[in-house]
C-alpha cells in the first residue's frame, strides 16, 4: 500500500483518544442521535470538548461501568446512537455480564470503546492494565472486536461504526503512537485486513499498536535480506480468514504481535485459523502468563520482546531454521 509509513514521521503527539473525541464531535454536530457516556472518564477519555460544544449529547454516570453498559444499551433500544469511553481494565471486567446480555445477546446498537487499554496505563499494574480483554469479548457471541493501529486508522474506525448497527467493542491506547499510515486518505473496511507490507519469507500479523512494531522489524528484515508480509488484524472478529490463510500458504511462517496476553488474543485467534485450515511454523509474541511489568509501554515491550529487534531475530530465525 502505498500509504504506509515504513520510517518514522518524527513523533506523533496525537493520541487516538483525542482523534476519536474529534470524529465523534464533528459527528455528532450533524447527527443529534450520537451519543458518548461517561464514568467519571471524560478527561481520559479526550471529551471534555465534546461537552462542551454538545453538552445534550453526553451523559456522564460517574464510576458505574455495569449502570453505563445498561443504560446505553436503553438508550440503543431508543433509537439512538451511543458510544461508551470508559478505562478497558474496568469496561471489560466489571461490566462483562451487562455486555454480554444487554448489549451483545440484546443486538443492540452499542459502541464500546475501552480507552488506556493493553499496558497504556504503565505505572498502575496489574489492576489498570487490561491484556484478556480481547480474549473475553471475542468469546462473546454476537459482539465484534477492534483495534486500530493508530490515529489516522481510529478515525477511519469510528466514521465506519456509524453506520454499523452491530455491538461492537473497541480498544485504543492511551498515548501518542507512531503513525503506521501516511494520512486517512485510504479504504477501511470492517472485517477486512490490511495488508501493509508484501513479502513471501515471512508474514507478521499485528494489531494496534504493535503494527507499527511489525513495521518496522520488516524494514530491518529486509536488510539481511529477508521480505516480511505484515498484515494489520484491526479487526478481530469477524477475522479475516482468507488473509490469513493465504499467508499461511504463500510464506509457510506465520509471527502474531500484540499488546495482550498470549492466550485468547490475537495469537490465538489466528492460531485457530492456521491449525484448522494449513498449518504451518507459527510464534505468538504478546505478555506472558504473568502480571506484567510497570513502567511505560515502550518500557514493557522491550521488556518482553515486543520490539523491533526481537520480532526481527525470531523471524530470522524461523527463515533459516
Amino acid at each position: 500500500m502505498k500509504n504506509v509509513a515504513l520510517k518514522p514521521l518524527g513523533g506523533n503527539k496525537i493520541a487516538n483518544r483525542q482523534v476519536i473525541s474529534e470524529t465523534l464531535l464533528e459527528l455528532g454536530k450533524k447527527d443529534k442521535d450520537i451519543l458518548v457516556l461517561t464514568s467519571d472518564s471524560r478527561g481520559s477519555a479526550s471529551m471534555v470538548k465534546f461537552g462542551q460544544e454538545l453538552p445534550q449529547q453526553i451523559v456522564e454516570v460517574g464510576i458505574a461501568e455495569q449502570n453505563i453498559v445498561g443504560m446505553a444499551s436503553g438508550l440503543a433500544h431508543s433509537g439512538k446512537k451511543p458510544f461508551v469511553a470508559s478505562p478497558a481494565c474496568f469496561l471489560s471486567m466489571r461490566s462483562i455480564e451487562q455486555i454480554k446480555v444487554d448489549v451483545a445477546y440484546s443486538q443492540t446498537n452499542v459502541k464500546l470503546i475501552g480507552i488506556s487499554g493493553g499496558v497504556s496505563y504503565g505505572a498502575l499494574g496489574m489492576s489498570h492494565h487490561s491484556l484478556q480483554d480481547i480474549a473475553v469479548t471475542r468469546a462473546i457471541p454476537g459482539l465484534d472486536v477492534m483495534i486500530p493501529a493508530d490515529r489516522h486508522e481510529a478515525k477511519k474506525m469510528i466514521e465506519a461504526l456509524i453506520g454499523y448497527e452491530r455491538p461492537v467493542y473497541m480498544r485504543i491506547g492511551r498515548n501518542p503512537v507512531e503513525d503506521s499510515y501516511l494520512s486517512d486518505d485510504y479504504p477501511f473496511e470492517i472485517g477486512k485486513a490490511v495488508t501493509m507490507k508484501d513479502g513471501d519469507d515471512v508474514t507478521i500479523i499485528a494489531a494496534g499498536e504493535t503494527v507499527r512494531v511489525a513495521l518496522d522489524a520488516a524494514e530491518r528484515l529486509e536488510e539481511e535480506g529477508v521480505y516480511c508480509r505484515v498484515i494489520n488484524m484491526h479487526t478481530i472478529k469477524p477475522l479475516d480468514q482468507e488473509v490469513i490463510i493465504r499467508a499461511a500458504k504463500e510464506t509457510k511462517r506465520i509471527i502474531t504481535l500484540e499488546e495482550h496476553s498470549i492466550f485468547g488474543g490475537l495469537g490465538a485467534a489466528v492460531a485457530e485459523v492456521v491449525s484448522q485450515n494449513h498449518p504451518v511454523l507459527m510464534k505468538i509474541l504478546g505478555i506472558p502468563d504473568e502480571p506484567a511489568i510497570t513502567g511505560k509501554t515502550a518500557e514493557v515491550f522491550n521488556h518482553y520482546g515486543i520490539n523491533k529487534e526481537n520480532v526481527s531475530k525470531l523471524a530470522l530465525q524461523m527463515v533459516r531454521k
